[in-house]
């Protein structure tokens, strides 16, 4: 048998002073290559379990594997692309959407060397692959949100996902729909068929809206706390 992509045994979290906790016992493999969401209601657990499995948080009790690695480690070697929730922060940020993938593809590129010409066409691929290219070279603060999204599913490929042929690697998404209207989210669910297709991804995506979900995924993960259904969206 195949070593998962993800695999959390018995994972428990609590955050500090909270009377109960946020995740509580979950057992959940992810298969390599799988299209796997995570679907529950506002403050079920979701997006805190996805920060358990990217190592941005460590669970009181149970375990995390990520490609046979704790999901620190995994990050660490980038093998991890992660899109957050949506945040107006960079939006102001004096740059192209090629330059804001370019910055996560340089990652390991030290500061005072430039990106070589592999690494640039690299980047030029992973956006044309999104379906980007006509605009990436706008200022990301102009975009809409459904192409600002495709650029950022783009730097998440560049900076983790996509390492050479992206096989093996995972892309994780938390609630990568906000904010985008029906015909938008139709498209996403279009661009991450073709990206998963593409590159043979593992993808996570965390989402409350049903639709997004079941157009998306091979699998279902229902959480509220608990892990209370694990299926395929046809069994919703």
């Amino acid at each position: 048998m195949a070593e998962p992509a993800i695999e959390c045994s018995s994972v428990t979290y609590s955050y500090p002073g909270a009377a109960a906790p946020v995740v509580e016992d979950v057992t959940l493999r992810v298969e390599p290559g799988e299209r796997i969401g995570l679907l529950g209601p506002n403050g079920g657990g979701k997006s805190t379990l996805l920060r358990l499995i990217l190592g941005l948080l460590e669970p009181q009790s149970g375990s995390i594997r990520v490609l046979g690695r704790s999901p620190e480690r995994a990050r660490r070697d980038g093998l991890i692309g992660y899109v957050p929730q949506r945040s107006d922060a960079e939006l102001g940020f004096p740059m192209s959407g090629r330059q804001a993938v370019r910055l996560a593809m340089g990652w390991r590129v030290p500061g005072w060397r430039r990106i070589g010409t592999v690494r640039r066409r690299e980047t030029d691929r992973v956006i044309e692959l999104v379906g980007a290219s006509s605009y990436a070279d706008e200022p990301i603060g102009s975009l809409s949100g459904g192409q600002r999204q495709r650029l950022l599913i783009a730097r998440a490929i560049a900076g983790g996902a996509g390492g050479g042929d992206g096989r093996g690697r995972i892309l994780a998404l938390d609630e990568p729909t906000v904010g985008i209207d029906l015909e938008g989210q139709q498209k996403f669910s279009e661009l991450l068929r073709t990206v998963h297709d593409e590159l043979g991804l593992t993808t996570v995506v965390v989402s409350h809206d049903l639709r997004v979900i079941i157009a998306g995924c091979d699998r279902v993960a229902c959480l509220r706390r608990r892990l209370h259904t694990h299926t395929s969206p046809g069994g919703l």
